[in-house]
């Protein structure tokens, strides 16, 4: 609807708005000259580098690279489209948007469905707490809910007489409620869709209502059913709980992806508030696209049987040609038997919590359900792998990480796998004996610089007063700098000792336990301590390779160099092992 509204008017409404003035109402900004800054509400950063420029009417992000001017910015943060975000900012100005006859009347159709559907989510709200919901109110008391979450998510009941709606409503309201199908005239006369059912609301971004989930209380056949779609409800575009994760989170980094209403609200009723559930029987692209616009890390939650697992696939699947750089994507499969709104209950949010931080990555998952009733020892069972992993890869778009991912596949798909351990038969030899050995091409891996660091201090611990003393000049090194400051606290100088710590120490575990969450391949340790040099003094670096390769190309053999030069050579390379 965008190309109804016309240009000239977006372009004096953003001249009217006070762009540090809209900001600043929804995060804390701080001048700078004739600018702003901010730690940018788009991505999890502790550095402010969301700048603001009001002369220019734009903000720019040097982290992310969000950037935009008033309306983006009401898009991104609100998670509005278009339209909405030019009615909010005019409403702000205290304009009204110009549309023609027919945009408005295209919209006011849209506002009388959802007032209509706002009427009826009340009336299910007051038929709960009437003596006729008294059954359906044992019933939520049952599964844990208290009134504040009852209230939050407005839950309600749907009276079990069939037009008990219908007859609540004035006339001005029913034509709405046929069209929306909350009535049903099917049979040639009014009747009520859900009857004797809890009522479950699904509201949009803004908050209004587009639709209903019904749970019943009797033996009907469908447990749950869900209102047809309609000119304001697209099952696959709408979030159930988004709005309210929303609401108790102003700054959502991540939402944990949940397959049933009741699953989002016990999660809620436990404090994990970013819980939030597709609407249909599978995530597909519409779905995934929607709670993309609202975050860049999504953890999938499935339940642990047949058809969890069925589903994660669909997910997977979906999402794969979705997936660009700085997406995040996780899978958390629960114990068979189990659902969120079950295991909470059983081992708390904590417990809870810890299953979530420690969810499995799309690439991991992607090849742990293909390698399957593989033995990948074996050259077919490799070949096997490759024939099913291959075509998942091809719907990737290019990336760093579809190149990992290909990576990966080659890896294992090389035979030079150590994960699956297979007991050699008597009187065979073991796979991965020197004569069996399958030599392998190291993958060139390249890694963001903090990375690199902390790797190389992993490996040698008494660079870590040279690391803190880079990290000083540069603010690019923030996980390496905090690695090596914890180093130097417990005065480590040796890898032996920091391995033992990190093990053994419950505090730093827990502080340090995802620094190489974001690896998908360890480089060699000459390969991280070199790049670990060139960071710290890049000048010796280039010297001492540019010396090494001068006395190994100026002579023809070893026997050519005089003593000096072979205690030189010798001494440099060590240093490179070192």
């Amino acid at each position: 609807m965008s190309g109804l509204i016309p240009q000239r008017f977006v372009e004096d409404l953003l001249d009217r708005v006070d762009l540090a003035e809209l900001i600043g109402s929804r995060i804390t900004l701080k001048k700078a000259g004739a600018n702003y800054k901010a730690c940018c509400p788009f991505h999890d950063e502790k550095t402010p580098s969301f700048n603001v420029r009001p002369d220019k009417g734009f903000y720019h992000c040097f982290g992310c690279g969000a950037h935009g001017d008033a309306i983006s910015f009401v898009r991104e943060f609100e998670g509005l489209g278009f339209t909405e975000a030019v009615e909010e900012l005019a409403k702000r100005a205290g304009l009204e948007v110009p549309y023609d006859q027919s945009a408005r009347q295209e919209i006011q159709q849209a506002r009388t469905l959802t007032d209509a559907l706002d009427y009826a989510s009340r009336f299910y709200q007051s038929a709960l707490r009437s003596p006729q919901g008294e059954f359906a109110r044992d019933y939520l008391r049952q599964r844990g809910l208290d009134d504040n979450i009852i209230q939050l998510y407005q839950l309600g009941y749907a009276p079990a007489t069939g037009t008990a709606l219908f007859d609540a409503c004035n006339r001005d309201l029913q034509g709405p409620l046929l069209e929306t199908g909350t009535v049903s005239d099917k049979y040639g006369r009014p009747r009520d869709l859900f009857r004797n059912r809890v009522m479950f609301p699904i509201r949009n971004s803004r908050g209004k209502t587009v639709a209903f989930g019904g749970r019943t209380l009797g033996d009907d056949k469908a447990k749950y059913i869900n209102s047809p779609e309609s000119d304001v409800f697209h099952k696959s575009r709408e979030i159930y709980g988004l709005y309210e994760a929303k609401q108790a989170i102003r700054q959502l980094d991540k939402l944990l992806v949940v397959e049933g209403y009741m699953d989002v609200i016990a999660l809620a009723q436990h404090d994990i508030h970013f819980a939030v559930a597709t609407l249909g029987t599978a995530t597909n692209q519409d779905s995934l696209t929607a709670l993309l616009r609202q975050v860049r890390h999504l953890v999938f939650c499935f339940d642990g049987d047949q058809a969890g697992f069925r589903a994660a696939d669909r997910a997977l699947e979906n999402a794969l040609e979705l997936m660009a750089d700085g997406l995040h994507l996780q899978f958390l499969m629960l114990p068979d038997g189990e659902d969120p709104d079950t295991l909470i209950r059983k081992e708390g949010p904590e417990a809870f919590q810890k299953r979530i931080e420690g969810a499995t990555p799309l690439s991991r998952y992607l090849f742990d359900r293909q390698s399957e009733g593989l033995d990948l020892q074996l050259p077919e069972h490799r070949g096997e792998l490759r024939a099913r992993a291959e075509p998942l890869l091809n719907k990737m778009p290019k990336s760093t990480l579809r190149d990992a991912m290909w990576h990966e596949m080659l890896r294992l798909c090389s035979g030079r796998n150590d994960w699956q351990n297979r007991r050699p038969q008597s009187g065979q030899k073991r796979f991965g004996e020197r004569r069996d050995r399958i030599q392998e091409e190291r993958i060139d891996v390249r890694l963001s610089k903090d990375s690199t660091l902390c790797l190389a201090l992993l490996e040698a611990p008494d660079m870590a007063s040279d690391v803190v003393e880079l990290a000083r000049q540069s603010r690019q090194f923030g996980q390496a700098k905090r690695f090596a400051d914890w180093i130097l606290e417990r005065q480590i100088r040796d890898r032996r000792k920091l391995v033992r710590t990190l093990a053994t120490d419950k505090q730093a575990r827990e502080r340090f336990y995802h620094l190489f969450d974001g690896i998908e391949h360890i480089p060699s340790r000459e390969s991280t301590l070199a790049g670990a040099r060139e960071l710290l003094s890049p000048n010796q670096e280039a010297a001492r390779k540019q010396r090494l390769m001068s006395l190994l190309s100026a002579k023809r053999s070893l026997a050519d160099l005089t003593p000096e030069e072979r205690q030189e050579l010798k001494a440099l390379s060590e240093r490179a092992e070192d």
